[in-house]
C-alpha cells in the first residue's frame, strides 16, 4: 500500500482547491480528495450514479469542511480510480471498505447521495462499527419500490438532454419548472468551479455497470433496517423521478430514531436546489 500526499500543507476548506491524491491497495489505485482540518472523525463521502470526484456541489461540502476531515473518493472502475465497476452494491461497498481501511480509518462518518446511498446501506449492515454516523439523502433500501426503473428513467432524460443540449442532471435531479430550472443551472455551474485537476469522465461500460448493480439492489430482498443504531439523517426533494421519494419515508419509518427532510418543490437534487438550507442542518447533525 502506498499513498501520495503532500506534508506540512496548510489546511483547505474549498472543494475546488482540494488536491487529488491516491491510495494503492493489491492491483487497484484509488484516487480521492480531501480538504479540512485533520483528526477527528472524517466525513467520507459515497458520490451518485455515473459521478466523479467533480460532481459534488461544493456548496454542500465546504460547510462541512470547514470543521470536520472530508474525504470524497471514486470507487474501483469509477473516474480516475483503477480496476473494474462491480455490478453488486455490496461488492461496491466492499471496495469502499477496502479504500476507508487503507487510509487508517476505523471510524467514520458517511454523507451518502443516490447509489452513494445505497453503498452506505450496504457498508453499515456489513461493519456497523465502522459508521458513526449516517447521511442518506435521494437514495432508497433493497428491494424499495421502483429503484429498478431507475435505468429507463437515466436514458430517457439523458435523450431529452441531449436534445437540448444541456447536462442530463438538470432533467434527472430537478423538476422542469420556474423554480427548478434555474436551479439546475446554478447547480451545473457551481460543478465548474474547480478549473484545474479535473477528474477523468466516468466510462460508458462503468455506468452500464453500476445501472445493473442498481437494478440488482431494486429487485433483491429488503434488508433489516431495524439492525441500524447510528444516528442517521434522510433528505430528498418531494418529487424525485429517480429513486422515489416515498422510499426516503419508507427509510425513516424503518430506522430507528432517524431524522427525514422532504423539500417541497424539488426533485431527486433537493439537497442541492437547496443547499443553503440543508448544509448547515448536515454540520448541526455531524457536530452533535
Amino acid at each position: 500500500m502506498s499513498i501520495t500526499d503532500t506534508p506540512n500543507a496548510p489546511v483547505n476548506t474549498s472543494y475546488a482547491q482540494a488536491p487529488a491524491r491516491t491510495v494503492d491497495v493489491g492491483d487497484v489505485t484509488y484516487t480521492y480528495r480531501e480538504l479540512g482540518p485533520k483528526g477527528g472523525i472524517p466525513v467520507v463521502f459515497f458520490v451518485h450514479l455515473a459521478a466523479n470526484l467533480d460532481n459534488w456541489d461544493p456548496r454542500i461540502v465546504d460547510p462541512i469542511a470547514k470543521d470536520h476531515h472530508v474525504i470524497t473518493f471514486d470507487n474501483r472502475g469509477v473516474g480516475a480510480s483503477s480496476g473494474d465497476v462491480p455490478d453488486t452494491v455490496e461488492a461496491m461497498a466492499d471496495d469502499a471498505y477496502t479504500f476507508i481501511r487503507a487510509l487508517g480509518f476505523d471510524k467514520i462518518d458517511v454523507f451518502s447521495f443516490s447509489l452513494g446511498g445505497m453503498i452506505a446501506q450496504a457498508l453499515v449492515a456489513k461493519h456497523p462499527e465502522l459508521v458513526r454516523k449516517l447521511i442518506l439523502t435521494g437514495t432508497g433500501p433493497a428491494g424499495g419500490t421502483d429503484i429498478d426503473k431507475v435505468a429507463g428513467t437515466t436514458y430517457f432524460d439523458i435523450l431529452r438532454a441531449a436534445l437540448t443540449r444541456s447536462d442530463p442532471k438538470e432533467f434527472l435531479f430537478f423538476n422542469r419548472n420556474a423554480t427548478g430550472k434555474p436551479a439546475a443551472k446554478a447547480f451545473v455551474k457551481r460543478l465548474q468551479e474547480r478549473t484545474v485537476d479535473r477528474d477523468t469522465p466516468v466510462t460508458a461500460k462503468a455506468f452500464q455497470t453500476q445501472l445493473k448493480a442498481i437494478k440488482k439492489w431494486g429487485r433483491s430482498a429488503p434488508a433489516d433496517l431495524s439492525k441500524l443504531t447510528q444516528p442517521t439523517l434522510i433528505a430528498n426533494g418531494d418529487n424525485d423521478r429517480m429513486v422515489p421519494s416515498v422510499l426516503s419515508e419508507d427509510l425513516h419509518r424503518r430506522i430507528a430514531g432517524s431524522e427525514l427532510i422532504i423539500y417541497p418543490d424539488s426533485g431527486h437534487g433537493g439537497i442541492f436546489q437547496f443547499h443553503d438550507r440543508f448544509a448547515p442542518i448536515a454540520v448541526e447533525f455531524l457536530a452533535r
